[in-house]
């Protein structure tokens, strides 16, 4: 995915690739009070680190849609370097502690993590008005973040342009990826603007009647 930089409603919202995998990561932040969350930082920790000084952003939330290594790898050095607080959801906690096995599967370089300091909550509000919304199926703890004053949904793996997250890694199910979707996503308006976990933005309205996968 290209980089993408977006200023809507005053809402600073900048999403590129990183580590690995090219997970998209994304920088939140709020032009007043300067404050920002970081959204799946899946390695270049120095290069996030840079846009958020770009930005003249301080760094308060690490938030992960999920624990698979492509979203978590840089999330140690990030709150070192800021101080930041890690959230994850508990329902992943087992993938979280499992990241030097899931290293060595993908033949990635190991780098301890630290425990994360916070469960994420369905519903649960963060900073620069992110609300989390628990969709479980690509993994039991995948949540994705909306925006609504700025039609923004960060979706990481559970949403993609034609396409949904994958359900035959441990922990994954079609049919609840399927519910989360049709149920927790596919209730927004057409034209909130979609960030995916991999590859270019889409819209609820195209995945809703374009999705092979997952339709209305």
């Amino acid at each position: 995915m290209a980089e993408t930089e977006i200023t809507r409603r005053e809402l600073i919202f900048e999403t590129f690739p990183v580590g690995p995998l090219q997970c998209n990561c994304c920088i939140v932040g709020d032009p007043v009070s300067k404050k920002a969350i970081v959204v799946d930082p899946g390695g270049d920790a120095e290069k996030i680190l840079q846009t958020l000084q770009r930005h003249e952003l301080q760094l308060v939330e690490i938030i992960h849609t999920h624990a698979h290594l492509d979203h978590i790898l840089a999330a140690g050095e990030l709150k070192s370097a800021t101080g930041a607080s890690i959230h994850l959801h508990k329902e992943d906690k087992m993938l979280w502690d499992m990241l030097e096995q899931q290293c060595e599967a993908f033949n990635v370089p190991y780098t301890p993590l630290p425990a994360p300091d916070y469960w994420i909550e369905d519903d649960q509000c963060f900073a620069c008005s992110g609300v989390a919304i628990h969709t479980p199926g690509h993994t039991p703890g995948s949540v994705s973040f909306w925006f609504e004053e700025s039609k923004l949904l960060v979706a990481g793996d559970t949403l993609f342009k034609r396409s949904i997250g994958r359900t035959d890694f441990p922990g994954g199910d079609f049919a609840t990826i399927e519910k989360s979707i049709k149920e927790r996503l596919y209730c927004l308006a057409d034209d909130v603007q979609v960030i995916t976990g991999h590859g270019p933005a889409t819209t609820i309205g195209e995945e809703k009647y374009e999705n092979p996968f997952v339709s209305v």
